[in-house]
């Protein structure tokens, strides 16, 4: 089934994002390689493709887990919680109708 990870960051908190983006790609990747991952991306604070310093708000992750267990352990996991990024993150069942 597919998952939706529904995340907020914690305000000021773009160096640690940074820091552990190369981490947390790499997951992101592994699912892509496994045929897993739908989307995956950030949301920037402001309107702009690149919003440099004003950094992001969040991320939205769709991808497929056998379980809404499984999907939030992998969310658990996350080198964004470790570096203390997220302030709020949201596993949801998703089911995709389009396109």
């Amino acid at each position: 089934m597919l998952y939706a990870f529904i995340c907020q960051d914690k305000e000021g908190t773009l160096e640690q994002r940074m820091e552990a983006r190369p981490a947390h790609l790499e997951r992101l990747n592994e699912l892509k390689d496994q045929g897993r991952l739908i989307l995956a991306g950030p949301h920037p604070a402001i309107d702009s493709e690149d919003p440099g310093t004003a950094g992001f708000t969040g991320s939205l992750v769709v991808a497929e887990f056998d379980s809404l267990e499984a999907a939030q352990a992998w969310a658990d996991a996350d080198p964004y919680n470790a570096a203390g990024v997220y302030e709020s993150v949201t596993v949801k069942p998703f089911r995709k109708v389009l396109p």
